[in-house]
């Protein structure tokens, strides 16, 4: 018989041994995990969307994925040259139209992933007119402005055209998303007028009282959706992953539901994996 010296040591050799094999085990499969690259433009629709999209596919699907905020011409340029899997932030027909002609030859489109979405100008509902034609006649209330985001946005372009079509005298002051609501939400509590350029889904519906002046001269286009474009390749590649990102459908509430949980204060990543949670049977469907 062994000694119960001998005996421990060979128990610990074998221990050590089985934990060794278990972590290389382990090792391994982290390496083997696919990794997904997903672009997206830091508006409070896509981070709502993109992080939405992170956590069912690493739930679903065991793939571990990597999100990189850029702007629109940059996450444009990197679907549409393989540096990015896919992004589920297009805003179609008519916001990102210039980036989807550009690169169309070079991408997979995928359709819409939410519809209805719209872009325009809003106002909070106290304020007195309807449509973007009377927007000279309150200059002096909103200060001769027009508060607007970040310069490459569709939107702005948009509001651009709008400014000559209807032969407005305001400026357009470009910003980003979060000065614009912030601007938004100082006019809202000191009960002033603001006009501010504006696009839906979005928290500040589910917050405060607006509403989109008419355009009756189309400036800001037709009714939009926001669609899932892949780059060439990755139904070859990742087929999971495309079906999934094929797959991939909600409705404005519950992007919005998402969209208030972050600006409440939580955690992007934490306000997704909460809707995923409550939601699992959607989210199934997107890996079917």
């Amino acid at each position: 018989m062994l000694s119960s010296t001998k005996s421990r040591i060979i128990v610990l050799v074998v221990l050590i041994g089985a934990a060794a094999l278990i972590w290389g085990n382990f090792g391994s499969n982290q390496e083997d995990r696919q990794t997904v690259r997903l672009g997206y433009v830091e508006w409070a629709t896509e981070v709502a969307s993109t992080n939405v999209v992170k956590v069912a596919l690493e739930d679903q699907l065991d793939v571990a994925v990597e999100i990189i905020p850029v702007d629109a011409a940059v996450m444009w340029q990197g679907v549409a040259s393989g540096d990015f899997d896919a992004i589920v932030a297009a805003w179609l027909p008519g916001t990102h139209k210039d980036y989807y002609e550009k690169t169309k030859d070079k991408v997979d489109y995928l359709g819409p992933n939410l519809e209805p979405a719209k872009i325009g100008l809003v106002v909070p509902s106290y304020v007195e007119i309807d449509s973007i034609a009377e927007l000279n006649s309150i200059r002096d209330k909103i200060d001769g402005q027009i508060i607007g985001i970040d310069p490459g946005a569709g939107v702005t372009q948009a509001a651009r055209q709008a400014i000559a079509d209807y032969g407005l005298d305001l400026k357009l002051v470009e910003s980003s998303g979060a000065a614009m609501t912030a601007t938004l939400a100082s006019a809202i509590r000191n009960e002033e007028w603001v006009v501010v350029t504006g696009w839906s889904p979005h928290w500040k519906f589910q917050k405060w009282d607006l509403k989109y002046l008419a355009d009756p001269k189309g400036s800001f286009g037709e009714a939009e959706y926001i669609a899932t474009i892949a780059r060439n390749g990755l139904r070859e590649d990742l087929p999971e992953v495309y079906k999934f990102l094929d797959n991939f459908k909600w409705d404005v509430s519950d992007m919005e539901s998402v969209m208030v949980d972050i600006e409440d204060g939580m955690d992007p990543e934490d306000a997704a994996r909460k809707w995923v949670d409550n939601n699992k049977d959607k989210v199934r469907s997107w890996a079917r």
